[in-house]
């Protein structure tokens, strides 16, 4: 596993003898508009590489019928929090009885375009729905989690994915090994600043997975960040000393591909240090959970 350079949001101890279950990050390898639906929400493409790297979670079941969140998060209020509305949504979904108490090692900068709150969420709902000796099938996790944001079903399939639609349209796609070097300006981007920006493109031609095997795609936010935010734009100047550097997401993360792990963690070595990273390996599937 990964370890970062300065990346922790604020990193809590998991007590030990708790099962902890790993929630990985995303990257976008790219992220196209293709039009948008009768009901304004824009219609994408792109491709879900998830990582060894994430946030860890622990569960602590109860039963008092409670869900609390027993780390405390920055700036995210436990109500806010989607971990504790994952919990309460299949709480209510199931009719469960049972409670939980939920500890987050959250290793993942937020807002940063990785996915972390969304695979916090995924990883809560799939944990436990075992705890609770649930069986629903996957589909049905997948349901509930769009209700909680498009980029959940991917989590709880756990697995790479070409998406279309909202994001929740998933089908498989093979990638190619590589290992990645995730770096963090350290800026917040709004994305519903950057739906709304009338510089968005919005009409990209849609394309196929072959297409993008073959080198086609993009990200169309990438323009935009770089102009309004310059610390992405710095970021990703940086790394394009060493690899091509991409957005993943609206951002403010920016990441690049490498080819060995000593690659990435000889760039790692030299990021300056305004910014923060970590290096991690693409993989396919979820990681199954781990004894302390």
């Amino acid at each position: 596993m990964a370890e970062p350079s300065g990346a922790s949001v604020g990193q809590a101890s998991i007590p030990e003898g708790l099962a902890i279950w790993t929630a990985p990050a995303k990257l976008n390898l790219f992220l196209h508009i293709v039009g948008r639906r009768a009901d304004g929400y824009h219609l994408l493409q792109t491709v879900f590489q998830l990582l060894d790297y994430g946030d860890r979670l622990a569960f602590e079941p109860t039963d008092d019928g409670c869900i609390s969140r027993v780390t405390e998060i920055p700036g995210v209020a436990e109500t806010d929090d989607l971990v504790v509305q994952a919990a309460r949504l299949l709480q209510q979904a199931c009719g469960v009885q049972a409670g939980v108490r939920i500890h987050l090692d959250k290793r993942l900068p937020m807002g940063g375009g990785l996915g972390g709150g969304s695979s916090d969420a995924a990883t809560t709902l799939v944990a436990l729905n075992r705890l609770w000796s649930l069986d629903l099938d996957e589909a049905a996790l997948r349901e509930l989690g769009l209700r909680l944001g498009a980029d959940v079903p991917v989590f709880v399939r756990g697995r790479n994915a070409w998406a279309e639609g909202v994001g929740e349209r998933l089908s498989d796609i093979s990638l190619p090994s590589a290992w990645y070097l995730v770096v963090a300006p350290g800026v917040h981007v709004s994305t519903p600043d950057l739906f709304r920006h009338p510089e968005l493109t919005r009409d990209c031609p849609a394309i196929t997975i072959r297409d993008f095997l073959g080198g086609e795609g993009r990200n169309v936010f990438e323009p935009l960040v770089r102009k309004q935010y310059p610390a992405v734009a710095a970021a990703m100047d940086w790394l394009d000393r060493f690899t091509p550097a991409r957005l993943t997401g609206t951002g403010s993360c920016v990441f690049g591909a490498f080819s060995g792990e000593g690659e990435a963690r000889d760039a790692l070595a030299q990021l300056p240090t305004e910014f923060s990273g970590f290096v991690a390996r693409g993989v396919g599937d979820r990681t199954a959970p781990l004894e302390c």
